[in-house]
């Protein structure tokens, strides 16, 4: 959190992940750092009544952070849940409704649901965000997907993972302004790429590129590792969302610390990742520090952007 705070130039920090234990302890680290707190549980594969109970009580661990630090958490009550979590879109796991809803053509069922999907929501934060509400005084906001269609009005801030890809490439700025007037802050909750050339034209899914079923993994193809891919991508985006007026911007990801760097390309993970720094092996690192980090490129061109956008910006 420090190097997040003090080397990357960020205000503002988004602490992502499902075990609410662990998220207050990073979520204090990131106050004890000067930071902004946006507390993001990610719950996964929970019922639609599970996960409303699974946020009330993240509203809790929130509101008691908050009251050490007024006016410094944001609660994000959630991310792209109809793609992770039961109950809103056809499938019995993350898998089977993410390749569901990248398949060509789309079954009856998919097809109908698809088009409940945000009454389905607004019916579903409805409900939720009024147990939120009272348990979190603080601004609340969502991390949606591109393809879920919210009504912003309960939310004090828009939220989108606004990777921009091949496919969205001519429609991104198009699709930023229809956040933006709505007339509430917009935050990118989430942008970047991976380490490879091409990984900017798959933007969100540039992390498909391992095959976990090898032992030990490598990458399913020939890649060519390129660390200007991601400064690129990281220049190319700021500069839209400064333009636009965007409020604030959470680079993907500080490390992949599942997705180490290797000299042989086939076994460099750290391709798939969106990390500014790269998790080098033991053998590699000081002896005696396990898996340690060094930055990639990427890392001084978001602290210099950064630097200079102190009003807006996120990691």
């Amino acid at each position: 959190m420090r190097v997040i705070a003090d080397d990357l130039q960020c205000t503002a920090v988004r602490v992502s992940g499902g075990d609410l234990d662990r998220l207050v302890v990073a979520g204090r680290a990131a106050l004890d750092a000067g930071l902004e707190l946006w507390f993001a549980p990610f719950p996964t594969e929970l019922a639609p009544s599970d996960l409303a109970r699974y946020l009330a009580d993240a509203a809790e661990r929130a509101a008691a952070l908050e009251r050490t630090c007024p006016g410094r958490v944001i609660l994000v009550a959630g991310c792209e849940i109809s793609l992770f979590n039961a109950g809103f879109l056809p499938g019995a796991t993350f898998t089977e409704r993410a390749a569901n809803l990248s398949a060509g053509a789309w079954p009856d069922e998919l097809r109908a649901a698809f088009g409940r999907l945000p009454s389905t929501l607004d019916a579903f934060f409805a409900d939720a965000l009024t147990a939120v509400r009272a348990r979190f005084r603080g601004q609340v906001s969502y991390a949606s997907g591109s393809w879920e269609s919210i009504d912003w009005s309960p939310f004090d801030i828009v939220g989108v993972d606004g990777y921009r890809d091949a496919q969205n490439a001519a429609t991104y700025r198009q699709q930023l302004r229809a956040y933006l007037a709505t007339g509430k802050p917009v935050a990118v909750t989430e942008f970047g790429c991976c380490t490879y050339r091409g990984a900017a034209d798959r933007g969100g899914l540039g992390w498909a590129i391992v095959d976990w079923e090898h032992t030990p993994p490598e990458l399913d193809d020939h890649y060519e590792r390129s660390e200007d891919e991601q400064v690129d991508y990281l220049r190319e985006l700021l500069a839209i969302f400064v333009a636009e007026g965007v409020d604030s911007a959470f680079w993907f990801t500080f490390a992949g610390y599942e997705l180490p760097h290797r000299a042989d390309p086939l076994f460099d993970l750290d391709m798939a990742s969106y990390g500014v720094v790269k998790l080098i092996e033991p053998d590699v690192a000081r002896e005696g520090t396990g898996l340690g980090w060094q930055p990639k490129k990427v890392f001084a061109a978001l602290a210099e952007a950064y630097g200079k956008e102190k009003t807006w910006n996120g990691s």
